[in-house]
């Protein structure tokens, strides 16, 4: 332990912001556990952010990663690729039924990639609406689409074009919206900014909106996408569907993969040449994201994801109800979810939890989010909430 955290601090730029006291070196997982190099085992409901889907190293997915990295791991995007065409195929026929697919290796990429065709589809259009509180990833545009100024400040003068709403309120969009604006890009529930889901009402307004404008509608699922809301899509939760949508995560279940997935009416628009990835569509990533699909899509597998999600909300709000004077609100859909706290003590619960053998994220001073794989048991996961809920009446104590 003491060797590689004496590496990383040689060697590797403090981006992370690890604690050496709290912050265990995780060498080993399998299903919803990791463990240590000490051999201390910890149950994991932050699943990687949203990334380990069907848990770690899941048999299916490890087999199908071996397999095509014996035949083949990389070729040039000049060149056709199996795996490519045929997750490509399963992602538009589960999406966008006359979609078409570019391959990045991140939710970023995946979000820059819409941006670029959103700005390229009308050319005399440029600017992007988001919302308050949003998180669109880490590159240039799209920190700047991350409707936080904390993440700008750093980094002035950020991308010109971009503009931001109030969550949930369409009458501030419909106010941000002129001859130069070429979309909307939304998140159907806000991750970083706090898992906050949006209202139907909303989400059909935005629809609606931008029909009547022209203008494109981008669904950000990085996080939210791939079964987590116990549909594939959250968007599905609205019965509305976007003109873009782009997912990561969970999507390689551990392998770094993004997509973005655009109505084939709008994908004419990027051309050979506009926009590339050297690793996107990578062959081994690919089949690795075949293994999730199968085994996401397989029979009762979403609708064991919102009873489970059922649960952690029954859970929650009997916290609330038994302690008022210490949770003040559950917030999310299937398992992706947030106990929000009344007094500022998220990351004290979070070390006390990791001393306890629990995985779990903490979002600023007052919020508790929760991403378990979704293949987590029911056993697993009341497991975590009984030491949750007593670290965190403990911690108020």
């Amino acid at each position: 332990m003491k060797k590689t955290q004496d590496l990383e601090k040689r060697y590797i730029i403090n981006t992370y912001n690890r604690q050496a006291d709290t912050t265990p070196c995780l060498v080993r997982g399998a299903g919803s556990y990791v463990w240590d190099e000490k051999g201390n085992k910890y149950l994991d409901l932050l699943g990687g952010l949203a990334v380990n889907v069907v848990g770690h190293c899941h048999p299916q997915v490890v087999e199908a990663i071996c397999e095509q990295a014996g035949k083949l791991i990389h070729t040039s995007n000049l060149y056709y690729g199996e795996p490519q065409a045929e997750l490509a195929r399963v992602l538009v026929e589960n999406s966008l039924p006359d979609g078409k697919v570019f391959y990045a290796n991140s939710g970023a990429e995946a979000n820059e990639a819409a941006i670029k065709l959103a700005r390229k589809h009308k050319e005399s259009r440029f600017k992007i609406i988001t919302a308050e509180k949003s998180f669109h990833g880490r590159t240039m545009a799209t920190v700047t689409a991350t409707g936080q100024p904390k993440y700008h400040q750093p980094f002035a003068p950020v991308v010109e074009g971009f503009s931001y709403g109030m969550f949930n309120d369409l009458e501030s969009f419909k106010g941000l919206v002129d001859s130069e604006t070429a979309a909307i890009m939304i998140e159907p529930i806000q991750g970083e900014g706090g898992v906050h889901v949006a209202k139907e009402s909303f989400i059909r307004g935005l629809r609606e909106l931008c029909d009547h404008e022209e203008i494109l509608l981008i669904f950000d699922e990085v996080q939210c996408g791939m079964g987590r809301t116990g549909k594939l899509w959250a968007y599905e939760n609205y019965g509305v569907k976007p003109d873009l949508l782009t997912t990561a995560k969970g999507l390689g279940g551990g392998m770094p993969i993004g997509v973005m997935i655009a109505a084939e009416k709008f994908s004419e628009a990027l051309q050979p040449g506009d926009h590339a990835s050297t690793f996107g569509g990578n062959h081994v990533v690919c089949s690795a994201a075949l293994a999730v699909f199968d085994l996401i899509l397989g029979n009762g597998f979403l609708e064991d994801v919102s009873r489970k999600g059922t649960i952690i909300q029954q859970e929650m709000e009997s916290w609330i109800k038994e302690f008022p004077e210490l949770f003040k609100e559950y917030r999310g859909q299937g398992l992706i979810c947030a106990l929000e706290l009344k007094k500022p003590t998220a990351k004290d619960i979070l070390a006390k939890c990791v001393e306890s053998g629990l995985l779990i994220n903490a979002i600023g001073d007052t919020t508790i989010r929760l991403l378990p794989p979704l293949n987590i048991s029911e056993s697993e996961l009341m497991e975590g909430l009984g030491i949750l809920k007593n670290i965190a009446v403990a911690v108020h104590e």
